[in-house]
């Protein structure tokens, strides 16, 4: 099990169950939102008990982000056709055992960092 929270602890989650797709984020919502790369991992939603109530964006016409209202640190990513979603490396507690797989959305990165690193890169 795998737990974390936003900076104020309004809201909280836990996730079960198998954990893929773990990733950096290179695109301009996630870089905007986060301040610079976003680092995550997916879940099904059902694995994944949020306590408190995080405040959704419609980042787009089928996907929203969901963030603390109060702190407003981005915690979330879900498509709205799809039983699975993101969730913040970054807010999870103390060792996780999980390592970044992949870079995706580079063809948005930043002209400002270099990914010096041999993982998969993919342009969406």
């Amino acid at each position: 099990m795998l737990s974390g929270s936003c900076n104020c602890n309004a809201i909280t989650f836990t996730v079960t169950g198998q954990v893929r797709s773990i990733s950096n984020c290179h695109c301009g919502q996630c870089r905007k939102q986060s301040g610079n790369v976003w680092a995550s991992a997916v879940a099904e939603q059902a694995n994944i008990t949020i306590t408190g109530t995080p405040r959704w964006y419609r980042s787009s016409a089928s996907a929203a982000r969901g963030f603390c209202p109060d702190c407003g640190c981005f915690l979330f990513w879900r498509h709205d056709d799809e039983t699975s979603m993101s969730f913040a490396l970054g807010a999870l507690d103390g060792p996780t055992g999980l390592r970044i797989e992949k870079h995706i959305f580079v063809a948005d990165k930043g002209d400002y960092y270099d990914i010096a690193d041999d993982l998969p890169q993919h342009e969406h």
